[in-house]
């Protein structure tokens, strides 16, 4: 087997959660995406936003990402 410097690549299946708003979160998350299209030029589907949005918040919280380390 040749060894290569990139890792297999991980899982990538999508996964579909099912959650309910508050009508003020969906109205920030609308808000949000029409912030993201004015600094971007270009319109997104909330759909894909918010992976992005959580995955950027977890990725910044320091706190959790130390408790996530200790428990692996």
């Amino acid at each position: 087997m040749a060894k290569i410097k990139l890792p297999k690549l991980p899982d990538r299946t999508m996964v579909r959660v099912t959650i309910n708003l508050t009508p003020e979160l969906n109205g920030a998350l609308a808000d949000y995406a029409e912030a993201y299209a004015d600094a971007y030029g270009t319109r997104e589907p909330l759909t894909e936003l918010i992976p992005y949005i959580l995955s950027t918040f977890l990725d910044g919280d320091r706190e959790f990402a130390r408790s996530r380390k200790l428990r692996r």
